[in-house]
């Protein structure tokens, strides 16, 4: 009996353990470099002790991709359970050097495995929007469908799913080189809170609002917009703001049709680069 389709992803999709756990979502912890500490994400560090230390810290950690070695080791862990294709979904190529690290130890497994088959995904988005994709992928698998079917769905999902949030600083995106010098200054205006997003893979500038709320009311405006009529899966995203997301969520619930929505915190190796305090949204239009 063939096994179903097996989903790779990376720690920075910041799925929820239980989801991953019920689709059986496998993932690959990012680096992050605090001093001389190598950290692996969600593995040796935890949200809430590395949140409470982002807040007090006097230098901004690195971050860094996993490896082709780290993708081998995945890859061939699941040859070895009887799977013979995968799904390996990974975060924008224009922020991250995940996807190009995959891609090499797709190509080292295709010589070793050659029945093997490796599908690398290039989300051109972020967090739970790159979520979104392997959520999707499993429950595609776990329905019974083949690869090219469960990378179909996923490739339609590329130009539809967004992200939009807002914290109370750019300075994390800043000092970690994600925004230019112009948006961080937008964002430094006493009460101005930017909206960011992403376009085709690189964070984009969405606007500005006076405050929280007007940033959640612009939200819920941009999602109803992108959903018109229709209905949506929605993942609230945060930083250490699991209040401020609720009350996001109440306000874009009021204007969109929700069919699925559940909330989930920013890994450590994405809170790096937002911030703590960061709520926003991913999300796209459902079928139903």
């Amino acid at each position: 009996m063939r096994k179903n389709v097996a989903v790779v992803t990376d720690s920075t999709a910041s799925i929820p353990e239980s989801i991953l756990k019920e689709l059986n979502i496998r993932t690959v912890a990012y680096y992050i470099h605090r001093g001389n500490e190598v950290l692996r994400d969600l593995v040796t560090v935890k949200r809430e002790e590395f949140l409470a230390w982002l807040m007090t810290a006097r230098f901004l950690p690195t971050t860094a991709s996993p490896g082709p070695g780290d993708y081998v080791e995945i890859y061939e862990r699941l040859a070895d359970e009887g799977h013979d294709e995968i799904i390996s979904v990974h975060m924008t190529s224009l922020g991250s050097g995940a996807f190009q690290a995959a891609t090499v130890a797709q190509s080292i497994l295709q010589e070793k495995m050659p029945d093997v088959h490796i599908e690398v995904i290039d989300t051109r988005n972020v967090s739970l929007c790159q979520g979104w994709m392997a959520i999707e992928a499993a429950r595609g698998a776990l329905a019974g469908l083949r690869l090219n079917e469960v990378v179909a769905k996923v490739k339609s999902m590329i130009p539809i799913t967004r992200m939009i949030q807002t914290a109370d600083t750019l300075k994390y995106l800043y000092m970690g080189g994600r925004i230019g010098k112009a948006i961080n200054l937008m964002g430094s205006l006493l009460n101005v809170k930017p909206l960011i997003g992403m376009d085709d893979g690189a964070i984009v500038s969405l606007g500005i609002a006076r405050s929280r709320q007007g940033a959640y009311q612009s939200i819920a405006e941009k999602v109803s917009e992108a959903v018109g009529k229709g209905e949506a899966k929605i993942a609230y995203v945060h930083a250490g703001a699991k209040q401020e997301v609720e009350k996001l969520k109440e306000i874009v619930e009021n204007k969109v049709e929700v069919v699925e929505s559940f909330i989930a915190e920013l890994s450590p190796a994405l809170a790096v680069h937002t911030g703590p305090g960061t709520a926003g949204v991913c999300f796209y239009p459902s079928e139903g």
